[in-house]
C-alpha cells in the first residue's frame, strides 16, 4: 500500500529498510513507517489504519505541534482527529458556537461532530443532543413510510445513529433517546423552538433551502453549539431551488465567532478509491463548466 500510493520501493531484509525514489518522498515513507512502528505496541496494523497513516503522510514533515493535538473523551474511548484539517475542524467547534463542516463524502464532517457533541456530553458542558436533518430522498421518492415520526426520519438519520452506537454503545444511546438527553427531529419541526444548553448537529444541509437554513440558525440559544455539515456537490433539491448551505456560505463568511472548514479530497478518510472517484468528479465538473462557458463566449 505505501509504494503504491507514495510511487516508491521498498526492500527489506528482516527489520533493514530500503526506500528508493524521490528523496522527499522516501523521507516521508520512513517517518510513516517509523510511526506505524510505534503503533503496533498494542494495536494491530490493519489496512485501514494503514490507509489513515498514508493520508497524514502529507503533513508528516509539517506535523501539527504537540500541544495542538486533541482528543476527543466518549464511553467507548478517546477518538482523535486525524490529520491537520480534521484537528483544525475539531479546535473550531470547541472555541465557536456555531461552525460548518463543508466537503466531500468520507472526511468525517459528521463523525467529528458527533463525537465533540458526545465529549460535551460526557464533561456534562451540555443537557441533550440534537440530531437534525431535511427530510430529503437522494433522487428517489420513497413515497409514505409507516409507522410514527422518530421511525419515519429513522432512515434520514442512520449515519448520525451509527456513530452514537460505535461511541456509545447500543443500550446506552437507546436509554439517553427515551430520556430524550437525544433527541432526533426533522428540519421542519425546528421551526418556533430556542435551544438551551444543547448540542445541535444539522447533517446534509446542503439539502436546505436559503429560508429552512435562517430559520435553523436562529434556533440557537444561550449554552449551546451548533455544527452544520453538508457537500455542496451533492444537493438533491428540486431543480431551481437554491440550497440553504450555498447561500450561508456567502453571508456569513465573515461574521466573527462562526467558523468554516473546508475539507478536500485529500483528507477523505474511507477507501483509497473513494478519494480517486471525489477527484474524478470535480475534474469533470471542472472541464463541464468551462465547455459551458466557452459555448457561452462562442
Amino acid at each position: 500500500m505505501i509504494e503504491q500510493r507514495l510511487a516508491i520501493e521498498i526492500r527489506n531484509r528482516g527489520n533493514q529498510f530500503e526506500l528508493i525514489g524521490d528523496p522527499k518522498l522516501t523521507t516521508s515513507a520512513e517517518n510513516l513507517l517509523r510511526r506505524l512502528y510505534r503503533e503496533t505496541k498494542g494495536t494491530e496494523l490493519s489496512p485501514d489504519l494503514v490507509h489513515l497513516f498514508i493520508q497524514e503522510s502529507a503533513d508528516i514533515d509539517n506535523p501539527a505541534p504537540a500541544e495542538a493535538t486533541v482528543a476527543l473523551r466518549t464511553k467507548k474511548g478517546m477518538i482523535r482527529p486525524r490529520g491537520l484539517n480534521q484537528q483544525r475542524y475539531v479546535k473550531e467547534i470547541l472555541g465557536n458556537d456555531i461552525n460548518f463542516g463543508i466537503g466531500p463524502a468520507g472526511t468525517g464532517k459528521t463523525y467529528l461532530a458527533v463525537a465533540c457533541a458526545v465529549d460535551a456530553l460526557e464533561r456534562e458542558q451540555i443537557r441533550r443532543i440534537l440530531l437534525v436533518r431535511p427530510a430529503v430522498e437522494a433522487g428517489e421518492k420513497l413515497g409514505f413510510l409507516p409507522g410514527d415520526l422518530s421511525q419515519k426520519i429513522d432512515p434520514y438519520l442512520r449515519p448520525l445513529y451509527d456513530a452514537l452506537y460505535e461511541m456509545l454503545g447500543f443500550e446506552y444511546v437507546a436509554k439517553l433517546i427515551e430520556k430524550q438527553v437525544i433527541e432526533v427531529a426533522p428540519l421542519a419541526y425546528m421551526r418556533g423552538r430556542t435551544l438551551n444548553n444543547s448540542f445541535i448537529i444539522l447533517d446534509e444541509s446542503q439539502n436546505t433551502t436559503v429560508e429552512q437554513m435562517k430559520m435553523f440558525l436562529t434556533r440557537i440559544g444561550f449554552g449551546s453549539t451548533a455544527v452544520i455539515t453538508g457537500d455542496i456537490t451533492q444537493v438533491d433539491l428540486p431543480r431551481g431551488t437554491k440550497s440553504g448551505l450555498h447561500h450561508v456560505i456567502e453571508v456569513l463568511k465573515d461574521v466573527p465567532g462562526i467558523s468554516f472548514t473546508h475539507f478536500q479530497p485529500k483528507d477523505v478518510v474511507r477507501h483509497p478509491l473513494v478519494q480517486r472517484i471525489v477527484e474524478a468528479y470535480e475534474r469533470f465538473e471542472t472541464r463541464a463548466e468551462a465547455a459551458k462557458e466557452a459555448s457561452r463566449d462562442a
